[in-house]
């Protein structure tokens, strides 16, 4: 049986300093020390992250990068049971002309192979920020081509889930689309609270087909604060997430120490959560 904190992981790079100022970046420097420093803070679940820039050169995406991720996370008992794919947010394909794409879809197939071979379930793509689709043409392609992946996705034990900024109904019926067996959706607490969203609508709207949560807090129409002092009611929606009957995992994507202590922020938001999945069953 899985206890709650067994539930908990990470956004790669929280266990880290920042990259060149930035909230959330690959750790270049200290990505194999986040293994041991997880498994110091009982965590077992990290979600990987990886950037448009040198997403080549990235661990993952290399056969020896893949077998040094499978040798730490097996020495340190740290899964990785998914991926946020920040380059397609720095790079959407379905935004872009038909030369340009081609290159782009290709590290698209990389990564569900490279995910395959480490055991990356779920593929987060963003479809937020630059990721945004703005166009039903920027929709259109995007069904398109990963579409044309279901089968490689089933054979390869990997599924997508949408991070999306679509209103709870118009997300649902986006969702129409795609085959449950493979394609679902990340739910982020932090951009539903900036974007003031009814955690009631959102559930009742989508539960069945979130699949990866990220706990996040974020003061509405601003930026990642704090767990519990932005706009973000996570007691309320974990309650509404756990009563729908997700038994999924929960990501800590939040918000950096302010004084450097990004073990102790990290610990903290751990036991903040914890104690939010163990009061909704009550």
């Amino acid at each position: 049986m899985t206890t709650t904190i067994e539930r908990i992981g990470f956004m790669q790079g929280r266990l880290s300093a920042l990259v060149d100022g930035k909230i959330q970046a690959f750790p270049w420097d200290e990505w194999r020390d986040e293994f041991p420093r997880a498994k110091e803070l009982g965590l077992t679940r990290m979600e990987w992250t990886i950037d448009q820039e040198r997403l080549r050169e990235n661990p993952l995406t290399t056969e020896p990068g893949q077998q040094e991720i499978l040798a730490l996370s097996q020495e340190n008992g740290v899964r990785i049971p998914s991926l946020t794919g920040d380059c397609f947010m720095q790079a959407p394909f379905w935004k872009v002309d038909a030369v340009v794409r081609d290159a782009l879809v290709a590290d698209l197939d990389l990564l569900i192979a490279a995910c395959s071979r480490v055991g990356i379930a779920f593929v987060v793509i963003p479809l937020v920020d630059n990721g945004k689709i703005e166009r039903e043409s920027e929709s259109d392609t995007l069904k398109r081509v990963l579409l044309a992946r279901s089968g490689q996705l089933t054979r390869r034990n990997v599924k997508i889930v949408f991070e999306s900024d679509l209103p709870p109904r118009d997300l649902a019926r986006f969702m129409e689309a795609f085959p449950p067996d493979v394609f679902g959706i990340n739910y982020d607490s932090g951009n539903s609270a900036s974007l003031g969203y009814d955690s009631d609508e959102e559930i009742a709207a989508y539960a069945p087909r979130i699949l990866n949560v990220h706990v996040k807090d974020r003061i509405r129409g601003g930026t990642t604060v704090p767990l519990g002092t932005g706009n973000a009611d996570l007691a309320k929606t974990i309650r509404l997430i756990e009563c729908a009957g997700y038994k999924g995992q929960y990501i800590l994507q939040t918000a950096r120490a302010a004084d450097g202590d990004h073990p102790g922020a990290l610990a903290k938001y751990r036991d903040m959560t914890v104690r939010w999945i163990e009061d909704a069953a009550r």
